[in-house]
């Protein structure tokens, strides 16, 4: 094993990279990805190594764009899209929901989707609608579609990977606040990654109160139990990694310990991935639970503009209020 500390940018980049190069049938599609490298510059070098026929600049037309990787998923080839912004993909709902998620189902199995549909989202960057969104319950919600998060370097670096070798279609949210953060990425001599694409991980343990969370508000959670810890309690937080399917498993251990949980996400909590969580944990841990499981979220109105979107997004403070909420209990 060797480690190298990189931005989650660098990670995405180089798991597309190493995909590229063990398969010639990798292809990249999205707008201003290639010469450019994307907005925020995710496949920047990518056209430089293996040309213009694998990284491809399309027209500004999301379904266009996914209508032309089912095309070329029926072909052979494993596209990944890039949609631009999170609130760009509407465009594109028709092709993904219609096409992208039954195929598989529609043709009995005897035909692959593997797309990957990598969407950077949240906020946290000062942008306006259509440029903050976490829109992820949409597609978590339809059967046919894989779901990931990659929330550090690490996971990035691999779970690109893995989502690209699938043969089923994974929309890939890529927590666009985080992208010039560093992390330790392991790179393994055989080439394997150390956690299955669909698994959950806890990434901090604890005593009192679980928090379960993904993308970017894993970071912000563990600050919180930082700052829990300093007033002698201890948060035990969990990173989902996966929306769809759901591993739900190291949640229930968790639960069973703790008996509290807060879920946080920075979506609406009104039917966010929250609500399912909780009504899963009730459904297994009912006599675990020492208190109704909370929600911490964003509010249920469209994303503001950019100079309250600190009011709008869940934040140390937030998620603080509701572990003594199901402390008092």
């Amino acid at each position: 094993m060797s480690a190298k500390k990189m931005t989650l940018a660098k990670a995405l980049n180089a798991g597309m990279r190493k995909s590229m190069q063990d398969d010639p049938k990798v292809v990249m599609l999205g707008e201003d990805i290639g010469r450019l490298g994307g907005v925020f510059r995710i496949t920047e070098g990518l056209i430089d190594e293996f040309g213009e026929e694998r990284v491809i600049d399309t027209p500004l037309a999301e379904s266009g764009i996914v209508g032309t990787a089912v095309g070329l998923a029926l072909r052979g080839y494993r596209p990944v899209v890039e949609i631009q912004f999170d609130g760009f993909v509407y465009p594109a709902f028709d092709q993904i929901i219609s096409q992208v998620s039954k195929m598989h189902a529609r043709s009995l199995g005897h035909l692959k989707m593997p797309i990957v549909i990598r969407i950077p989202f949240g906020g946290g960057i000062g942008a306006v609608e259509h440029h903050s969104e976490s829109n992820e319950a949409y597609f978590a919600h339809t059967a046919g579609l894989k779901v990931v998060c990659a929330a550090t370097p690490e996971d990035g670096y691999w779970m690109m990977q893995q989502a690209i070798a699938s043969d089923d279609p994974v929309v890939f949210y890529e927590p666009k606040r985080r992208y010039h953060e560093k992390g330790e990425v392991e790179f393994s001599t055989d080439g394997q990654a150390a956690m299955d694409l669909h698994s959950s991980r806890v990434v901090r343990e604890g005593s009192d109160v679980t928090l379960v969370t993904y993308g970017p508000m894993v970071k912000t959670c563990m600050q919180a139990a930082q700052a829990a810890q300093e007033e002698g309690r201890s948060l035990e937080v969990i990173d989902l990694r996966t929306l769809n399917p759901l591993d739900l498993d190291p949640v229930i251990e968790s639960v069973k310990k703790t008996g509290r949980v807060v879920v946080v996400h920075e979506a609406p909590t009104f039917l966010g991935m929250g609500s399912e969580i909780a009504a899963q944990v009730t459904e297994k841990c009912f006599y675990h639970l020492e208190a109704p499981v909370a929600r911490c979220g964003g509010y249920n109105i469209p994303y503001p503009p950019s100079r309250y979107e600190e009011e709008y997004l869940p934040n140390l403070d937030r998620i603080l209020f509701h572990v003594d909420e199901v402390l008092a209990h």
